[in-house]
């Protein structure tokens, strides 16, 4: 096998991930990791960023990061675009879940958190790191949405509407883009994970673990390039 660096005739690519220390976003960490890609990641726990730090050491890097601060998003931003390098793919995973509840029960304080990690904590993000990939005029922008972004269910209004607003938010971005990127609203689909056990409870574990649907969903979003601009994609595409 060749040397990490080239990977079936392609360069490897340097792949920002928010929300890397759970779920979703550490099992494609995991994914991107081994398949011989760098990735440049960030959580709010620092005890799983200690752990993701000697797992894997230079040149992946991980920082502690709420992206709902946009100070310690600037920051973290600051230390992953020094070297000069737009990163190729950038994913904002994110997110956080109300506890089920009708609309009128949720208390105003997790409706205001939801919406500052779920969209204002990705506009934080995008305004940090994609005038560095608007310049380089390559790199994906991978926006995580929900099967709640294009549906509905009782209990979880306040979800659907921040991933609702991922979509519009994607797919105005991707008309301000310039020829050659892309900005992609993807549904990853239905998986077990903590946040789907939060609305599901046991009926969580009939589905794939996040580890085994990383291995099909990093190549599904690896292959996303200037064709998909503005398309609302799921991984089971």
């Amino acid at each position: 096998m060749r040397a990490v660096g080239v990977l079936l005739g392609r360069m490897a690519k340097r792949i920002v991930v928010t929300g890397a220390t759970r779920g979703l976003g550490r099992a494609l960490t995991e994914e991107f990791i081994r398949m011989g890609h760098t990735v440049h990641g960030c959580g709010r726990s620092a005890e799983d960023i200690f752990d993701l730090r000697l797992a894997h050491p230079a040149p992946h890097s991980f920082e502690v990061v709420d992206v709902a601060n946009t100070t310690k998003v600037e920051i973290w931003a600051a230390k992953v675009l020094a070297p000069g390098e737009a990163p190729d793919l950038l994913i904002n995973n994110a997110a956080v879940m109300n506890t089920p509840a009708p609309l009128w029960e949720v208390p105003a304080e997790d409706f205001a958190r939801m919406m500052n990690v779920n969209l204002t904590g990705m506009h934080h993000v995008i305004r940090e790191f994609v005038p560095a990939m608007v310049a380089a005029k390559k790199g994906v922008i991978v926006n995580l949405s929900s099967g709640w972004g294009r549906s509905v269910s009782p209990e979880v209004a306040p979800y659907c509407a921040t991933k609702w607003g991922v979509e519009g938010l994607t797919k105005a971005l991707a008309e301000e883009l310039p020829t050659g990127m892309a900005a992609v609203p993807l549904n990853p689909g239905i998986i077990d994970t903590d946040m789907l056990r939060q609305c599901w409870a046991e009926g969580a574990s009939a589905y794939a673990k996040a580890a085994e649907w990383a291995k099909t969903a990093a190549p599904f979003i690896l292959a996303l390039g200037a064709k998909d601009n503005g398309r609302s994609l799921s991984v089971s595409d």
